[in-house]
């Protein structure tokens, strides 16, 4: 999407009638263009969009746009430290963000994104979002500790994203090893986790979130979104909510670790005690019931030659049906 179709889309966003006269002399483009350009968004992006002689255009249902300034209100009750920056389009935040940290960023940036061209998932799969189908956005956060001290780190984001998601009338929600958010078995929401520092620190996380608001295309997994639900949920009190259960969490994680979180992580697993089956990138898959996880994050599957640690790495896991 280029820049005036985002202009032209949010003179849109109160649900009412515009002429495309009126539209026209606020963007400085010909009537034609604004007509143009309206059918060809309403076909790329899924719009549905009313458009009725001596009436006008009208978008049929509203746009819950990305707001810094209604993310700041909500964030407002306790000053948490986070610059927040917001985007109509990119590639991808977690790219972004990753330049952001090589060029000495400070810690808690967070860059959120109306859409995204070239999102991305573990092992470089594509999750891109359309506009207002998803919450997509990647945090910056800069640990004193080093790399090998950051294990588990994935799934206190888990943790943190999942407690956002209850506080907003979504109890139901799961934890799946080692990053997914799952309702009813399907996926709602992903984490991506990118890394760089010494071995003995500090270190520079770029946390990359991602909820799915309506159902994403070309996915290869069944996906969950919180359209189905029915919720008057704002994308922009959820991004709040997150940012600030990363605040409470992320310290307390660079202090004591995963372990101070396995607990309360295990009692929200969705496959805790279940059969499941193992999916590395390479080589064979392997079968079990996953028994939880231990101080390091790491799955403990029983399996028929007995229990075994798996390390969040080139691994995908899947329910056994």
């Amino acid at each position: 999407m280029k820049a005036n179709d985002f202009a032209l889309l949010r003179l849109l966003a109160d649900g009412a009638f515009h002429s495309g006269e009126r539209l026209a002399e606020q963007l400085g483009c010909s009537r034609a263009l604004v007509c143009a350009r309206l059918k060809q968004l309403s076909q790329s992006h899924g719009l549905v969009l009313h458009s009725v002689r001596g009436q006008g255009y009208q978008l049929a249902s509203k746009i819950d746009w990305l707001n810094l300034d209604e993310i700041t209100r909500y964030l407002a009750a306790s000053p948490l430290g986070f610059a927040l920056e917001l985007v109509d389009t990119t590639t991808s935040t977690n790219s972004d963000m990753l330049q952001r940290a090589a060029e000495g960023e400070a810690s808690r940036l967070v860059c959120l994104a109306e859409t995204q061209t070239a999102g991305r998932g573990r092992y470089g799969r594509i999750w891109q979002s359309q506009l207002g189908s998803a919450l997509t956005f990647s945090v910056l956060w800069r640990f004193q500790c080093g790399v090998s001290q950051l294990s588990g780190l994935s799934l206190v984001v888990g943790l943190a994203v999942l407690h956002a998601l209850q506080e907003n009338s979504v109890p139901s929600a799961r934890l799946k090893w080692p990053n997914d958010i799952l309702f009813e078995n399907r996926k709602l929401a992903g984490i991506l986790i990118e890394l760089s520092g010494d071995a003995l620190g500090p270190s520079a996380v770029v946390i990359g979130i991602g909820v799915n608001f309506s159902s994403p295309e070309g996915v290869e997994q069944e996906t969950a979104s919180v359209a189905e639900m029915r919720l008057s949920l704002s994308r922009n009190k959820l991004a709040a909510d997150i940012l600030i259960a990363l605040a409470v969490m992320l310290p307390r994680f660079e202090q004591q670790g995963f372990a101070a979180f396995r607990q309360v992580w295990e009692g929200s697993h969705g496959w805790q005690g279940e059969r499941v089956t193992l999916l590395p990138l390479y080589g064979e898959p392997s079968h079990g019931i996953a028994l939880g996880v231990d101080d390091s994050g790491a799955l403990r599957l029983l399996t028929t030659q007995g229990e075994t640690a798996i390390h969040a790495g080139e691994v995908s896991l899947r329910r056994t049906t």
